[in-house]
């Protein structure tokens, strides 16, 4: 069977140190996993290697079959996987539209072109129209990136990561930083936005994750300890112990 992503035996060192540790990995096309763990378990590394930012010390990564241990970041984003960072990485003196028509050049096929002006590639200003709508920013059409709020820079990455037409989405903590009311409304944007698409997050906010995940992912010590439906997780005796144990006992004793 061929899963949308899928880590084989995932190990990194950095020098002696070892911080992935044999991650094993299968998500099913369409899913949203999260994945959680506490801090210095090796999430952020383990999306690093996933995305091409670090090549792994052993073990293989497969997307939709195909392997991409070892290749380059762009190379794995034309293969259909995109992601996003902790800290937004957008173009800040460009407009919200400009921001996304940069994002869809790629997957419509234009590449290194100088010889065409934007202005005139109507399938590339009809799709960054419809992601900008998707994204809630539309009126924001003309806006600067930088002059956006922090919340709508955030959707406005999120809209760039799905623009280049990628199947396999890796969020890097998307609500961080965000009030409430905000995370409430992100939410659901993500999934609306992320619809038929596999999705990955890296997220500490445990109400955004029971929210969001069909499927969570704990990581401890650089290995997955528990895979399963949220509910199933959440009941994990292996998992209360190693990182839930907090949150669960405050459930059960009324939430005090």
């Amino acid at each position: 069977m061929s899963y949308a992503l899928e880590l084989k035996d995932l190990r990194k060192n950095f020098g002696k140190t070892e911080i992935i540790r044999g991650a094993n990995l299968a998500v099913n096309a369409g899913e949203r996993v999260a994945i959680i763990g506490p801090n210095g378990a090796g999430k952020s590394t383990l999306f690093n290697l996933i995305s091409g930012r670090f090549g792994p010390t052993s073990g293989e990564i497969l997307l939709n079959g195909q392997r991409i241990d070892h290749k380059a970041p762009y190379e794995i984003n034309r293969m259909g996987l995109s992601r996003s960072f902790q800290i937004t990485n957008i173009f800040p003196k460009l407009s919200v539209f400009e921001n996304l028509r940069c994002a869809v050049l790629w997957s419509l096929g234009y590449k290194y072109t100088f010889l065409k002006f934007l202005s005139g590639l109507k399938d590339a200003n009809e799709l960054a129209e419809k992601y900008m709508e998707m994204i809630r920013l539309d009126k924001k059409r003309d806006l600067l990136a930088m002059n956006l709020t922090y919340a709508e820079q955030r959707a406005l990455e999120i809209g760039i990561t799905i623009a280049g037409g990628a199947d396999v989405i890796l969020l890097d903590e998307p609500t961080a930083g965000m009030s409430k009311s905000e995370t409430s409304r992100f939410i659901n944007l993500i999934k609306e936005v992320t619809v038929g698409k596999t999705l990955l997050t890296v997220e500490h906010d445990m109400g955004v994750v029971f929210g969001l995940a069909d499927k969570i992912a704990v990581v401890v010590y650089g290995e997955v300890i528990a895979y399963d439906t949220p509910e199933a997780v959440r009941s994990n005796a292996r998992v209360q112990e190693a990182y839930l144990g907090s949150h669960v006992a405050d459930e059960q004793a009324g939430g005090h």
